[in-house]
């Protein structure tokens, strides 16, 4: 009975990729950044290979690493979750999909406004705790929702949950995806409700994500096709639109993503654990909290043990990323355009050198192969040279 778990630690940057000029994010490097906070306490991660890494000068190599450990490109035009996120599980997205740096076209707002007959404020590219401090009051005084952007494919709806109860705005979200179609086909309607009083708002864990649909069949898709399970935590299932999932666990933080983790290593299932999560990105990454990011991964390693510990004989792990957001980089507060780590570990594998593998994509087409499926996507499968 094997089992997957794949752990996305969502913006872990290792260093700018060949292109990220292009993206403006010459010199990105989210791993270097964190490594110059003191606290950074990682020995779990420096066990596997972290530090062994192509390119990796901020951490020193171990000797003998206990895991397999490599990097990836996007091969996609983009750099946010959803494209990040098809690319692992297949999928190529040849164009990015569309922004909005001068806030969304009068149309669509009318639209939005008619659907959920309320009125709308900011519409521009905007931090999400800036949004709040600067809009929060007006939207509590007359019922306007907030309704913002940044340099993703993002329609962000801010909401006081004491204004708009929580299930209210997840359903203006749906009524905003419905809208947000062809050319302004958004990657996601994010729900961002938020509480407090003036001065003093702060947003919940309440976020849900209402993505596209994939434009074609994913390792998810894959591994339910087959009749196993695919098991869904964090936002896993909104970035894929719940296509090819079998069980969502919705999360609030990086804190439940990893209990939740260890809690199905206990359980009996076989097939596919697709694990989010999202704080290393939106807690730090976008707040340029370079400390805060650290104490993150630092957590997170100190879990590890119990992962590690609770794996079985057929139980592949896999460590990686969807991009970057390097909390030190001072040109901007979006994500960056990066490479991104792969450590694997299982029983069955040994400790190589993965190098640089030319797409995201090789991270799941491994996994369906080790789950003896056919499928490999736009991806080719490394199990070979780890088992």
């Amino acid at each position: 009975m094997k089992r997957a778990f794949l752990v996305v630690l969502d913006s872990f940057g290792i260093g700018a990729l060949p292109d990220a000029t292009t993206f403006g994010d010459e010199g990105a490097n989210t791993l270097a950044s964190v490594a110059a906070s003191s606290a950074l306490c990682i020995p779990y991660m420096q066990r596997m290979g972290l530090g062994n890494i192509e390119g990796v000068s901020c951490l020193a190599p171990t000797p003998a690493p206990i895991a397999a450990y490599g990097r990836a490109l996007e091969r996609s035009a983009g750099k946010d979750t959803t494209i990040g996120h098809w690319e692992i599980a297949g999928i190529y997205s040849a164009q990015s999909l569309p922004t909005y740096p001068n806030g969304f076209p009068r149309d669509v707002i009318e639209a939005f406004s008619a659907a959920t007959g309320r009125g709308v404020l900011c519409n521009l590219p905007y931090s999400g705790t800036d949004v709040i401090r600067d809009y929060g009051e007006e939207h509590c005084k007359t019922g306007d929702l907030i309704v913002y952007t940044s340099a993703d494919s993002v329609f962000q709806i801010a909401a006081h949950e004491d204004v708009v109860p929580v299930e209210q705005l997840y359903e203006y979200c749906r009524m905003a995806r419905r809208i947000l179609v062809g050319a302004h086909a958004i990657g996601r309607v994010i729900a961002r409700p938020f509480v407090g009083e003036k001065g003093k708002y702060t947003r919940t864990g309440n976020r849900r994500d209402f993505s596209l649909e994939p434009p074609a069949k994913t390792l998810l898709n894959a591994v339910s096709e087959g009749k196993q399970d695919c098991i869904a935590i964090g936002k896993i299932s909104d970035i894929f639109a719940g296509s090819g999932v079998t069980e969502e666990i919705h999360t609030h933080n990086n804190a439940e993503g990893t209990a939740a983790l260890i809690e199905q290593l206990g359980r009996d299932f076989c097939g596919l654990c697709f694990v989010n999560l999202v704080d290393f990105d939106s807690q730090y990454g976008h707040r340029r909290d370079v400390d805060g990011y650290a104490k993150a991964l630092s957590t997170f390693d100190a879990a590890l043990p119990a992962v590690l510990s609770g794996m079985r004989e057929d139980d592949l792990l896999i460590i990686t990323a969807d991009h970057g957001c390097d909390p030190g980089y001072t040109k901007t507060t979006d994500h960056t355009r990066e490479y991104t780590p792969i450590l694997v570990y299982g029983k069955q594998t040994k400790a190589v050198d993965l190098g640089t593998r030319a797409t995201f994509a090789d991270t799941g087409a491994t996994v369906a192969e080790w789950l003896g499926l056919s499928f490999r996507g736009v991806g080719s499968s490394f199990l070979h040279e780890i088992q």
